[in-house]
């Protein structure tokens, strides 16, 4: 789990977007460089919104049958009583355990009002959402596999345990950066050296995008000037 995280840090990284998040990332060595992100079984449905910022609150649910043993239903409150008070940006992470995940949508209108009035910032899953032009009302960042107009048979399974959402391993506290590109988490404990790298790697690609629309622009000097930027790093 990541320790505090200042809200200063919080506000560089929610400056960047997550492709330049994901750069910053790459260029601390510490993984391999084909984690960390998500895959195509999931896609940004608020694309507008600016990039959403917050540690991971995790549930696992289904939808396609009913219950067969005690789970708990979203629509009963139990569920976001459940969920530690904490005005941090969080970020509700749902993995969907059905074989076909996404048969219905695990939150709508009504649960991203609750969502938004108890801090968090957006909704990950591998399943369904509904009411997309909600969230995007409510500046609440959602990435979903697909959109259902029912929620079906929805309960939730755990609450608080690792999920597994289109390539992602996420648990507890992790920290989630996401924008129309995409979701990158973020190493644990390196919020501030991410941060400082990102605006590294985003001042520097802003150069460069500069530079091509210069007169000074041509193919050896632009290959110059990145092995000069590359020196530096």
């Amino acid at each position: 789990m990541n320790p505090t995280i200042h809200p200063d840090v919080l506000s560089k990284l929610a400056a960047c977007d997550s492709c330049c998040v994901a750069n910053a990332v790459d260029a601390t060595g510490v993984r391999l460089a084909n984690l960390g992100f998500n895959d195509s079984r999931i896609s940004c449905l608020t694309p507008l919104l600016p990039p959403m910022v917050g540690t991971i609150v995790t549930l696992k649910v289904r939808s396609a049958e009913p219950s067969m043993k005690n789970a708990f239903y979203l629509d009963q409150p139990d569920w976001w009583e459940r969920l530690e008070a904490d005005r941090s940006p969080r970020i509700l992470a749902i993995e969907d355990l059905d074989a076909r995940p996404g048969r219905g949508s695990s939150v709508g209108a009504v649960h991203a009002c609750i969502l938004r009035a108890l801090g968090f910032v957006g909704v990950i899953t591998n399943g369904a959402l509904r009411d997309c032009n909600r969230f995007s009302d409510l500046g609440l960042g959602a990435f979903a596999g697909n959109v259902s107009p029912a929620h079906a048979y929805r309960h939730v399974i755990e609450v608080g345990t690792p999920v597994a959402i289109a390539g992602l391993q996420l648990a507890a506290g992790d920290l989630v950066h996401g924008d129309a590109n995409g979701v990158v988490t973020n190493p644990n404990g390196m919020a501030d050296r991410v941060a400082a790298l990102a605006e590294t790697v985003r001042e520097r690609e802003r150069r460069v995008c500069e530079f091509c629309q210069s007169p000074e622009f041509s193919p050896s000097a632009l290959r110059r000037r990145i092995g000069a930027d590359t020196s530096r790093r």
